[in-house]
């Protein structure tokens, strides 16, 4: 599996890379435009706050260069930002409003119907806090610009399970794992202080706050009921095989994924 990341130069199939005129003849309405979403926001001592923006590319670039040919899948520019408000605490966090993000995005969508013929639209994201607001605004890019598109969730889709006797929720073994395979020089393990040692009893209250689909609270990652040092997961059981099983599984998921939303067109 190759890195893709830093990206000296776009993935093959990257919108950036045609020129004017050749967008008619590489693109159909049914080509598939590949959105990567990410934030800039607290990891912790180890991972930079650029992680999940490298995640939604690197995601992205990986699941284009494994189907674009196959589905016409193209790779937009990132979007680095989204809604981290739960890390405002720490230095680095930057958060839209939900009334900024949305506007972005719709207004994003609204050029994208305007310039190219492709109208199917696969978003990748990087960032968990993003999740609600792109789930409402499924519906308003479909209805306002008549893009078929769908949300994805890379590390879901995977389905690989981690092994950490607590829940990976932000900056852990998981995440971790996967900035191992996508950008190791990104990567500081060592950067963890002595003290860093996350307690098991903390899973009820990752679990409680964050996890439980029955109840939404405004959680924060520097909650101590949760999480040591800003981090949601046992940071220091990452692994370089455990981050390319995730990338590869998501990877091969995106397949099925693009199928589908390629028919339901």
């Amino acid at each position: 599996m190759s890195s893709y990341w830093p990206a000296r130069e776009p993935v093959a199939r990257h919108v950036g890379r045609l020129t004017s005129p050749a967008i008619s003849t590489e693109m159909t309405s049914d080509a598939v435009l590949c959105l990567p979403i990410g934030s800039y926001e607290q990891h912790g001592p180890h991972l930079p706050i650029y992680t999940d923006t490298i995640l939604a590319e690197g995601f992205a670039f990986a699941a284009v260069d494994r189907w674009g040919d196959t589905y016409n899948a193209w790779a937009l520019p990132t979007i680095p930002y989204g809604l981290a408000r739960e890390h405002k605490w720490a230095a680095g966090a930057v958060s839209f409003s939900v009334r900024v993000f949305s506007d972005m995005l719709l207004g994003i969508c609204a050029e994208l119907a305007d310039s190219f013929p492709a109208r199917n639209l696969l978003v990748v994201n990087g960032h968990g806090g993003n999740r609600g607001i792109l789930e409402a605004l499924v519906y308003e890019i479909k209805d306002l610009h008549g893009i078929n598109a769908c949300i994805t969730h890379p590390t879901a889709l995977a389905k690989v399970p981690s092994g950490s006797l607590l829940p990976e929720v932000h900056g852990g073994m998981s995440e971790t794992s996967v900035m191992l395979a996508l950008a190791p020089t990104e990567v500081f393990l060592d950067r963890l202080p002595d003290s860093y040692a996350p307690d098991p009893s903390l899973a009820k209250g990752a679990r409680d706050l964050i996890l439980d689909r029955g109840v939404t609270w405004p959680w924060t990652s520097n909650d101590p009921a949760i999480g040591v040092s800003g981090l949601i997961g046992d940071a220091r059981q990452a692994n370089l095989e455990l981050g390319r099983k995730i990338v590869d599984s998501a990877t091969e998921a995106y397949g099925p994924v693009l199928a589908r939303l390629v028919e339901r067109r």
